[in-house]
């Protein structure tokens, strides 16, 4: 999450279990009551780190996605509950969530009445145009791939501000928007829920404008930021409830603290004195999970799996990693159990062996390296590399990166593999992995799915025809013709369930080319302020509190 999405540090709110992944995500238990119905007061977020970007077609990772909820609004989104309700694509700024014709290539979709900017500027189709056209630009479309991927568009279109409008997507009314598709896709109503489908009044967000001053068109409006420190948001006077289905907007205000140090935000957590019992915060630190077995803390305890897989990826153009055998050494080589205890342990986390997660339907078990030294060294020595290489990972500073960083380092040393471990700020590091010009040799990530399907994992992570210069998610940069058209093959089946068990068998495929070792399946837990109500964990944002619910017990303390 990214996002999709990729294991972001921040605002992740999930899940405590030592059972191994089986075949289905286990039920979330809420830690407040499902729904907070006070309205008012003001809602505290402790995080590590600030969110990655505040303009949508830049952001895209579980944590800001999920926030991207308060502000924005798309012509679709998820609903809000528990389980399957969470994962429901439902209308948000159009009346239906569309309209197929011509074999599900051309989506047509109508607006809601009465529905506005924070100005009070109304909310029209060419807004809608021009905030989706905004995902080409070459400097701030580093989001979501989907409008891309999804969308007819010239080659060189470079988006709104340096080509103008894109013809594929027409606004033949105010209320009336239609998208020309590069071939049929019948779950489109699924790929606008991403955030880069939000739209904006015609000309604005240059620059990276939004990243400071975002335009809301949700039920809250940021009043202030101070980028790694502070942010406020507060209502949005025009936004009304009667055309939101899925917003409560019970609290008057969100409170967000960024930088903390996780130690600190557990501490005060678990204190939860003064505002901190109005408070939600990022995933514990695996230090603090043995404290939380207290009884006095199981009412204010979240947990669940978050459904995503942690990997390292393994950059094909680099000269050593371009050689399948050397991928294939590094993938025998890496102790699992050892990078899970650098993680935080089993209650944090469970040994990954296949790329898609066990959350993901159609999804089949299956081993293709073990722990074998043995095996990895004969591998290094056919490529030539008996005497090994440096290898340069990109990591996030935080503590379970850093250990898992440090598990993989020990885990090559046997095969003369010397590690470098590189720390690249949290708020940059997606930006800077996902711009291939400066990856290095690996990274740790990691991949959630956008939506309830196998479609939403491998083709993002490996289509080779969708390497971009800024915001690629095809890490290992792997551009395989079998891969590409074995894609196109599952991407043109109408049974859903034919194209997922297809896509469990070209997990299997791709894993025999090795361009990523899977690292594990992260498990998290979080303890929400005695005040909080209708905190849930929300299966279609990494398994996080879903933000829109949220509210107090009692908005006078």
């Amino acid at each position: 999450m990214r996002r999709s999405a990729a294991l972001a540090s921040i605002a992740v709110f999930t899940t405590l279990a030592v059972t191994a992944c089986g075949g289905g995500k286990p039920a979330s238990t809420a830690a407040s009551p499902a729904t907070a119905s006070a309205s008012g007061g003001t809602v505290q977020v402790l995080l590590t780190a600030d969110y990655s970007h505040l303009d949508p077609v830049r952001g895209w990772d579980g944590g800001v996605n999920n926030f991207y909820r308060l502000i924005y609004r798309g012509l679709t989104t998820f609903g809000a509950g528990k389980g399957a309700e969470g994962t429901k694509i439902v209308p948000d700024l159009a009346t239906t969530t569309g309209t197929p014709s011509d074999d599900n290539k051309t989506w047509t979709f109508t607006l809601k009445d009465d529905i506005f900017f924070e100005d009070g500027k109304p909310i029209t189709s060419e807004d809608v145009k021009f905030g989706v056209q905004r995902a080409w630009d070459p400097e701030a479309g580093i989001g979501s791939p989907y409008a891309k991927l999804l969308i007819e568009a010239p080659k060189d279109y470079k988006g709104p501000y340096l080509s103008g409008d894109l013809d594929t997507i027409e606004t033949p009314d105010a209320k009336t928007v239609v998208f020309h598709l590069k071939k049929p896709f019948a779950d489109f109503p699924s790929a606008l829920t991403q955030p880069n489908f939000v739209p904006f009044p015609k000309g604005t967000g240059a620059a990276a404008a939004f990243d400071s001053k975002p335009i809301a068109s949700g039920p809250y409006k940021m009043e202030s930021y101070q980028r790694g420190s502070k942010l406020k948001l507060v209502r949005n006077p025009h936004w009304k409830a009667a055309t939101d289905t899925v917003r409560a907007a019970r609290p008057d205000a969100f409170e967000f603290t960024f930088g903390l140090d996780g130690a600190t935000i557990d501490e005060r957590m678990l204190a939860g004195q003064g505002t901190d019992a109005n408070a939600i915060a990022s995933a514990i630190q695996p230090a603090t999970v043995a404290r939380i077995q207290d009884p006095r803390y199981k009412e204010r305890t979240l947990s669940g799996y978050m459904g995503c897989t942690t990997y390292m990826s393994l950059n094909t153009t680099k000269k050593n990693l371009g050689d399948v055998r050397v991928r294939q050494a590094v993938n025998h080589a890496i102790n699992k159990d050892h990078v899970v205890s650098g993680d935080g342990g089993t209650a944090l986390a469970t040994r990954a062996t296949a790329i898609q997660p066990p959350t993901i339907v159609g999804r089949v078990d299956y081993d293709l390296y073990p722990t074998d030294l043995d095996k990895a060294r004969r591998l290094l020595a056919e490529a030539g590399l008996a005497n090994g290489f440096d290898l340069t990972l990109d990591v996030r500073p935080v503590p379970r990166q850093q250990g898992m960083a440090v598990a993989i380092q020990e885990s090559l040393k046997p095969l003369n593999i010397n590690v470098k471990i590189n720390n690249i700020d949290t708020s940059t590091f997606y930006e800077v992995i996902g711009t291939p010009s400066r990856q290095h040799d690996a990274a740790i990530t990691g991949w959630c799915p956008d939506w309830a399907s196998g479609a939403t994992f491998l083709p993002p992570l490996f289509d080779g025809r969708n390497i971009f210069d800024k915001g690629n998610t095809n890490l290992a940069q792997i551009d395989d013709p079998e891969i590409n058209k074995r894609i196109d093959e599952i991407a043109a089946m109408a049974d859903v369930d034919a194209a997922n068990a297809a896509y469990a068998e070209l997990d299997k495929q791709i894993m025999a080319k090795a361009p990523l070792v899977p690292l594990l399946y992260e498990k998290n837990v979080t303890v929400t302020g005695a005040n909080i109500a209708g905190a849930y964990l929300h299966d279609s944002y990494s398994g996080g509190i879903d933000l829109v619910s949220v509210g107090l017990k009692d908005a006078s303390k």
